[in-house]
């Protein structure tokens, strides 16, 4: 029989039992393939001799020596800018109908989410590729008012925005995350601002814009990584090219191309931290610039 000090003592371990298949996956699956890119960022790795260290040789050639790393990131910085405010201003205009109260709420929340789940696959970037490609639907229904387009995917022109027209799609899970928001936002408010003579464009400005704005912080720093990190359409619609003339190599693209076409491994792991820091630059002036522009409800 355990005496009381190792009844205690079991007992402190029990919890770190239970929580021992998460670190394990933790450290082997997320923290060891991170410093191991950290690592081979410094190195020539190409997966046939072992890695060699080079120093900051991936580094200066990526930003003093590639011209593509540019115009992947070009691509990337477009895309993001573009597509990520087209995607909430959508999402937002599709929440505030729907929190007008219309009957059936549940089933065209549950139908406009599904874009979010399926919008980043394989099918849809397939479908997609045949929906703006050269005898597409959307040409025939061009075609039937006289107009004649080529490929949207195919003319470099028109390719970023067939896939900014994809994410933008892809409202979904904004646009839930904001019709929560706006049902938080006390009726009291919008009543006491129409005593005052507001109109709709006016309350919109002056209550629901500040109520939402912690709401449009999180899902405008959300999505910004995820769109960041975008790559399963650029791939399926350019057939991983990138093209046509690098007008979709999307910086996860070009990473994909070096470290499982090229197999320069070390160039790929230097780009991937390249883009955390990118990533964390954006977030970092968001958060600068969120004093300016977040309200809080505790806040005076």
């Amino acid at each position: 029989m355990l005496n009381l000090f190792d009844q205690k003592r079991w007992s402190s371990i029990i919890p770190y039992l239970f929580l021992a298949p998460w670190l394990i996956g933790l450290v082997v699956f997320s923290g060891f393939p991170f410093l191991s890119s950290l690592y081979l960022s410094f190195t020539n790795y190409n997966f046939v001799s072992s890695p060699n260290w080079v120093g900051l040789k991936n580094y200066l050639t990526m930003f003093t020596q590639d011209p593509q790393y540019f115009q992947a990131l070009k691509v990337t910085v477009t895309y993001v800018l573009v597509a990520v405010p087209l995607e909430l201003s959508f999402a937002l205009f599709l929440a505030l109908l729907l929190n007008k109260g219309i009957r059936g709420l549940g089933m065209y929340r549950a139908v406009y989410y599904i874009p979010s789940l399926i919008g980043g696959s394989v099918a849809i970037a397939i479908l997609w590729q045949q929906v703006f490609g050269d005898n597409g639907i959307v040409n025939q229904l061009l075609g039937y008012a006289g107009i004649d387009m080529p490929s949207w995917v195919g003319t470099p022109d028109y390719a970023i925005w067939s896939l900014i027209l994809l994410k933008v799609w892809q409202f979904g899970s904004p646009m839930v995350i904001f019709l929560a928001g706006l049902k938080q936002i006390p009726q009291e408010f919008y009543e006491a601002s129409s005593l005052d003579g507001a109109g709709k464009w006016k309350q919109f400005i002056h209550i629901t814009l500040p109520c939402l704005s912690p709401i449009i912080l999180f899902n405008g720093i959300m999505q910004i990584i995820s769109s960041f990190q975008a790559f399963t359409p650029a791939y399926i619609i350019s057939n991983g090219t990138g093209g046509p003339v690098n007008s979709t190599l999307f910086y996860t693209l070009y990473l994909y191309q070096n470290g499982f076409g090229n197999f320069q491994m070390g160039y790929a792991s230097a780009m991937a931290w390249s883009l955390l820091l990118i990533i964390a630059f954006f977030t970092g002036l968001i958060f600068l610039t969120s004093k300016k522009w977040v309200h809080y409800g505790d806040q005076g």
